[in-house]
């Protein structure tokens, strides 16, 4: 399991159900992601909650989808062709960004039939695989590997 974990929490607005107990579930999701993925050093990623709005933004810049998505990752390595962090000491490794609509989120939870704050661990947890080089838009195989490892880790969850 990582050493240490710092996550860098900002909202793009204020949301009223931005509260610790959101925060703990997203702790507790990227948690048990970097403990199944045996990350053992000390890591820190920012995570920015927004609204549909700012993550379609974000969308048609990045990925020239011109629509509101769920989560975006931003990884800082490309674990997939073996760019991995040089850990030093306890010196922390920056994996990167995530943003989430929390707006899409509630959508997508009603449309599933989940909770919120189980459909923002399960998107916390899609997420931070993202940025250790997981992308299931590669292949098919990808996609069933990262489907296969996302249900592994949500199965772990206690929400």
């Amino acid at each position: 399991m990582a050493q240490g974990l710092m996550i860098y929490f900002s909202q793009t607005k204020d949301f009223p159900e931005c509260d610790y107990l959101l925060k703990s579930v997203i702790r507790q999701a990227i948690l048990k992601t970097l403990s199944h993925e045996n990350i053992d050093y000390p890591v820190e990623l920012s995570v920015t909650l927004c609204d549909n709005s700012y993550i379609k933004e974000l969308n048609a810049k990045y990925r020239n989808k011109d629509k509101p998505t769920d989560v975006l990752s931003f990884p800082m390595y490309d674990f997939y062709s073996g760019d991995e962090p040089e850990v030093f000491g306890d010196e922390a490794v920056m994996l990167g960004d995530i943003v989430v609509s929390l707006e899409r989120t509630k959508e997508q939870a009603a449309e599933l039939g989940n909770g919120f704050l189980s459909e923002l661990a399960f998107l916390c947890i899609h997420s931070t695989l993202h940025l250790l080089g997981y992308d299931h838009e590669r292949s098919k195989e990808d996609e069933e590997e990262q489907c296969r490892v996302q249900r592994e880790i949500k199965e772990t969850l206690e929400i």
